[in-house]
This record gives structure tokens, sequence and C-alpha cells, in this order.
């Protein structure tokens, strides 16, 4: 009857030293098992969200090798671009363009709502029941109406602000001196930034008014920019396309000038907060601290510009063939009050916080693309160092 007696086997495991679950002490414990390594055997899905996420770094890898690559390519065809030079201003005009026209451009559904709701605010009671009203009656084509104008409007008004910008800053860097350049820097940003954006709106005026009134008028009163220009050129002269321009500037030069001068002062800020120098941190870092300084200073910027925004919208809309600039101001301002002088303001924030950042990043970035040094956060001169020291 075997099976009434132990066998010798059984009879070992129970009376010879051992650790529970019957594993013997000069028996290897097995590995032990993180979840990590587990759950690529329990769960394939996440041995393919890892799979996915190494291929995700290798492109970026060759993603940044090869625009290192276009960088040194577009450097060596360049040559080498001195500070403050025609190529230097060249570059940052460049950057300006790019930096405004594809960041106005891809924000124009919000651009299209805000301007009809500053028209009339009853239009629409928020931005996603604007859109779907647009796109239901007119498609997705609808929701970007206006976006030629405000890509070769904003194109061009960004080559003159940044760049502009550029050679004003030395300009009145040199007529001041360098100590009280540095001293009254915020001066300085301020008068660079205002000359700059005088000159940029001159070229700014004709599209905005354009892009205004295909985005005011239902259905659009043109098919294009210049279809627009023609349409406005022959029912009211050439001066038809700049009879927003004073409050253009109203809106334009205040905003820039706490655009580029709140920018500055923040990203200075930000490198006097972090360990180290502006120079210790690496291109990544640069650029993203372009962005956050670019948001906090576009906040601040739709502030500030917003009511002449909202005249800008009426004026460019309603104002009359032929009435004088200041009786259409004070017959529009009767009409809406102070209150409606601040229509669409948090559309405007979100929309003006997000453009900004990314401006400066898109800036920033193609001049390290050029070989150039990030805007902001610049040392003291030698000469104020050593007062600092002493």
């Amino acid at each position: 009857m075997p099976l009434l007696y132990p066998t010798q086997g059984t009879l070992s495991d129970v009376f010879s030293p051992q650790l529970p679950f019957g594993r013997s002490l000069n028996q290897a414990a097995p590995p032990k098992r993180y979840m990590s390594s587990a759950a690529s055997d329990l769960y394939p899905a996440w041995s393919a969200v890892d799979d996915m996420k190494s291929k995700a770094g290798t492109l970026s890898e060759e993603a940044q090798r090869e625009i290192q690559k276009a960088s040194q390519a577009a450097q060596a065809k360049a040559g080498k671009i001195e500070l403050y030079s025609p190529k230097y201003y060249a570059a940052c005009t460049l950057g300006g363009l790019l930096a405004c026209g594809v960041t106005h451009t891809a924000v124009t559904p919000l651009d299209l709502v805000k301007c009809r709701r500053q028209v009339d605010s009853k239009m629409y009671k928020g931005n996603f029941e604007a859109w779907g009203k647009i796109g239901r009656a007119e498609g997705l084509r609808g929701v970007f109406t206006g976006w030629s104008p405000t890509f070769f409007g904003y194109s061009a008004q960004g080559a003159f602000k940044y760049g502009g910008y550029e050679f004003f800053k030395k300009f009145y860097s040199d007529l001041a001196g360098e100590e009280r350049a540095y001293r009254y820097k915020t001066a300085l940003y301020l008068t660079a930034s205002a000359s700059a954006e005088f000159i940029a709106d001159l070229a700014l005026c004709p599209f905005e008014a354009v892009k205004v009134r295909m985005q005011t008028t239902i259905p659009p009163f043109a098919s294009g920019t210049f279809s627009g220009i023609s349409t406005i050129t022959g029912k009211e002269g050439t001066a038809g396309l700049y009879k927003g321009l004073y409050p253009l500037w109203g809106r334009q030069i205040p905003y820039t000038m706490m655009k580029f001068a709140s920018f500055e002062t923040i990203v200075e800020a930000i490198y006097g907060y972090l360990p180290g120098k502006k120079s210790d941190y690496g291109k990544g870092a640069q650029t993203g601290v372009s962005f956050a300084g670019g948001y906090l200073a576009g906040i601040l910027c739709a502030i500030v510009s917003h009511p002449a925004d909202v005249m800008v919208s009426k004026l460019n809309a309603n104002r009359l063939p032929g009435e004088a600039f200041g009786a259409a101001m004070g017959r529009i301002y009767k009409d809406i009050g102070f209150a409606g002088l601040w229509n669409g303001l948090p559309v405007r924030i979100v929309m003006i916080g997000t453009l900004t950042g990314l401006q400066w990043m898109i800036y920033d970035s193609f001049k390290i693309f050029m070989g150039l040094p990030t805007t902001g956060g610049a040392a003291p001169p030698p000469s104020m160092q050593v007062t600092d020291r002493s």
C-alpha cells in the first residue's frame, strides 16, 4: 500500500532545513521581478509603448542631427555673421518674418471670432459656438477666413519689427553710451521698439484693412488679399487702405513697447534667478526661457493694447466714407461705451500670450540656427561689472 506511506523525497523535504514553501537553504533564490521587467511579459502593450518611446527618441536624435547639419550648412553659406553687421540685421529681419507670419496665420480662427465679437458682441456666445456655426455654414475654409492678408501683413510687419528693433536698440545704445544704455535699458527697449513698430505698421496697415473687412463682413467682401486691395482702392482710393493707420499705431506701438521691454526684463529676471550664467545653458533651455518670457509678456501686451484693437476693428468695419477720424471714433465710442472697448479680451489674452511666446521661441531658435546669441539676459558691460565688485 504505497499510498499510505510518505516517500523518501517527501520525508527529506519535511525534515531537512528549509525556508517556507519548501525551498532549501542551499537553493538559489529566483531573480526578483520588478514591475518594469514583468510588465513587458504580462502586458504586451507595455512593450509596445517602450518600443514607441525608443523609436521616438531615435527619430528625435536623427532630427537634431539633421537640423545641426542644416544649421552648419546655412552658416557656412552665409559666412561668419558679425553682431550688428548688415548680415546680422538681415538675419534678424528674416527671423522676424518667420516668427510673425507663421504664428499669426496659425491663430486665424481665434482672430476671426475675436474680430466678429468686437464688432457685434451678441453674434456668438463663445468660441466653440462660433466655430461650429461658421464651419456648418462655410466649411473649414470659413474658419480660416482672412488667413491670406494675415500671412502677408504680419510677415512684413514682423520683418520690420524684429529687424528694426535690433537696429534701433544698437543705434540708441551707441548714442547713449554703453554704461548709460545699460543703466537705462528699459527706456532703451521702449524707444527702440516704438521706433521699429512705427515703420512696421506702414507695411501692415493695407493688409490689416483687408483682413478686418474680410472677417467682419458675411459673406466676406473679397475672396483674397489682392482682390480685396483692388476692391478697396477702386471704391476709396489708396487712402482706404490706410484709414485705420492711426488706431493701428495706437494699438501696435504700446503693444510692441510692452512686448519687447517686458520680454527683456522677464528673461533677465529668469536668468538672474537661475544658477549660473546664461551661457551655461544649452540651446533647448534658452529657447524654453524665450517661450516662457514671451508668453508672460504677451499677457501684458493684450491688456495694454486691447481698447485700440477694438477700435481698429470698428473703424475698418464701420467708418463712413469721408468721415473724419475723430468724428468716427467719437461716434463708435458713443455706441459701445467704455465696457465695449474690452469686448473679446479673454480670447485675445489666450491668443496673444500663445502667439508672443511662440514668436520669441521661433525668433530665437532661428538666431541659434544662424549661430547668433538669443535675445535678452546679457551680462552688464565690463566697466559696470568692475564698478559692482568695488
